[in-house]
């Protein structure tokens, strides 16, 4: 599997509407292709009009198996890019409030 950064800007009207795709996501990714593509962690970001979008990082068979996943679970995949390198200079910081 190689590593993708998926970008998903103003996917959703809301926080809760989020977490029904994320739910729906994890089963999605687990139980139909755990062999294709595996959810690693996401940012959530804030958006105009209080849209919420996501930067999530995956790892995948290739881009089309983050396609499939993403139309399987009804929600947008608007930029696949391919990691090459991971530097990690400090930990992800913990969001404070």
């Amino acid at each position: 599997m190689y590593t993708y950064v998926i970008t998903r800007p103003n996917g959703w009207a809301s926080a809760q509407e989020l977490d029904v795709a994320g739910r729906k996501s994890s089963r999605v990714g687990n139980e139909e292709m755990p062999d294709k593509v595996r959810w690693i962690r996401s940012y959530v970001t804030t958006h105009e009009g209080g849209r919420v979008g996501t930067v999530c990082v995956y790892q995948a068979t290739d881009p089309e198996a983050i396609r499939e996943h993403a139309r399987r679970v009804g929600m947008p995949a608007d930029a696949i890019t391919r990691v090459i390198d991971t530097v990690v200079v400090r930990p992800d910081p913990t969001v404070a409030g």
